[in-house]
């Protein structure tokens, strides 16, 4: 299947952009559903509204996340529409449009974010379609989407911050320096939402020191265009261009973006506030009789503890159920998609190692891989990793919602794998690509009524939440 002719291409470009248009209708519709407050909205909401009303608080995050929920309900309350259910949970009387809908617009943003990173590391408009896709067909996207809380914002800012470096490696023709600022305006701004923002910035860190591994082993320095691989790329970037736009530039942003909060709220300052704050989270005991929803991080990939966010039944053996929980099917399939990258990874290393042309050495091997086979890969297992595995050492009750990151790159592996199905001469692995993108599809109508609050009848909710095996989801 030619996924690259012209006419392709732009049937590639509107499928995005209606995959777009079908995101932000997800995340808008019914947004006014449940005139209460919903999970963590009780902190984030409650914090948006206090530097509306400059009363003193205390954070166990950083604050740029409420910062946009008050803008939010702020702007949300001069609005002509969305004022139809209003209460004063808040601490004041605000609509539930007013505090969800900041929420819901960057929702919707990070599908055309996941396409345009995509294209980036790829130059594949199906590829960024098949992302935007799977992302927009997620459910613990769409439902961080609809409720006032902080992990939509971070992954926001750290895409943009990934998308900008990239763009910034390009050409070299263009403003690159200013635009690695940009990138790390961006970084700054996910570590102010919250401080695991900084695996966005860690993956490209990570990946610019293996480019620049790999690009000294080669016998010639890359060539000076735009269509070189991920990997010559990112090694153009300079230890000065680093040192500013990658580290001191996100510092900056970081510690100006507490500026509003320390004005309301001086005490803790600025630094030790930052210690209150690790305090805060190391003292919070294991995941012992903490919480009924802790789940270690090893559980978060094959999604054995969701978070029941909301439930009330309004009427007998009738229910209205919000679950955090990805789409099943996509989280598993995607999971699979990272060891297949890995596998991508050592199954050319290993190769090459069998070709009796490569020097014989420890690094020949390395050096004469690929950089354009193994450019999405390398992309996928690393942010994968820099997402997931700090969390490893970590004892405190954790929950699902802090794989976000992670779960980003596996779906987007699982979207590599698809488009090169797509692209295979085989009948059968083009049928076993359709074959995918129909089953998460249908996978994501079947749970649309946890993930969007949905009235559903008891036995079809039992139906959803599964209770057995290693699995626990009521």
């Amino acid at each position: 299947m030619n996924l690259d002719t012209e006419t392709n291409q732009k049937l590639a470009i509107r499928g995005t952009v209606v995959v777009c248009l079908m995101a932000i209708f997800l995340r808008f519709w019914g947004l006014e559903r449940f005139n209460l407050l919903v999970f963590d909205e009780v902190y984030y909401a409650i914090f948006g509204n206090n530097y509306l009303t400059h009363t003193p608080f205390f954070n166990s995050h950083p604050p740029l996340s409420q910062y946009l929920i008050a803008i939010g309900i702020w702007i949300g309350d001069r609005l002509p529409f969305g004022q139809e259910h209003l209460n004063a949970f808040t601490g004041s009387i605000h609509s539930t449009f007013s505090y969800r809908w900041m929420n819901a617009l960057f929702g919707s943003l990070i599908p055309p974010l996941v396409a345009t990173l995509t294209y980036q590391v790829s130059q594949r408009k199906s590829y960024a379609l098949l992302a935007a896709l799977f992302i927009s067909l997620d459910g613990l996207y769409l439902v961080e989407s609809r409720y006032a809380l902080n992990g939509i914002y971070l992954v926001s800012f750290g895409l943009l911050g990934q998308i900008l470096v990239l763009i910034a490696t390009k050409d070299r023709r263009m403003n690159n320096r200013g635009l690695l600022l940009g990138s790390g305006v961006a970084f700054g701004a996910s570590i102010a939402c919250k401080w695991n923002g900084l695996s966005f910035l860690a993956g490209i860190y990570v990946l610019v020191a293996i480019s620049k591994f790999w690009v000294s082993m080669r016998s010639s320095e890359p060539i000076d265009n735009p269509h070189n691989s991920l990997l010559d790329r990112l090694a153009r970037i300079k230890p000065i261009e680093i040192a500013i736009g990658l580290i001191i530039t996100p510092i900056i942003t970081y510690f100006l973006l507490w500026i509003p909060h320390l004005i309301q709220n001086p005490q803790p300052n600025l630094i030790d506030v930052q210690f209150v704050m690790l305090n805060y989270h190391k003292t919070i005991n294991d995941g012992t009789g903490v919480h009924p929803y802790c789940a270690s991080w090893y559980t978060w990939p094959l999604m054995m503890r969701p978070i029941a966010y909301y439930f009330n039944e309004y009427k007998p053996n009738y229910y209205y159920d919000v679950h955090a929980m990805g789409n099943p099917l996509l989280w598993w399939l995607g999971l699979a998609a990272v060891f297949g990258s890995i596998g991508s990874i050592g199954r050319q290393i290993w190769w090459n190692s069998q070709q009796e042309t490569i020097e014989k050495n420890v690094l020949a091997p390395i050096r004469a891989l690929d950089p354009h086979y193994l450019g999405v890969p390398l992309f996928i297992v690393v942010n994968y990793a820099v997402n997931l595995l700090p969390w490893v050492p970590v004892t405190r009750c954790l929950f699902i919602y802090h794989y976000i990151g992670g779960v980003l790159f596996a779906i987007l592996g699982l979207a590599w794998f698809v488009d090169n199905w797509l692209r295979s001469r085989s009948k059968l692995w083009q049928s076993i690509g359709l074959t995918t993108i129909f089953s998460v599809a249908a996978a994501f109508v079947f749970w649309a009524p946890v993930y969007l609050g949905l009235s559903i009848e008891k036995t079809q909710l039992s139906w959803r939440l599964w209770d057995f095996w290693i699995f626990n989801w009521i």
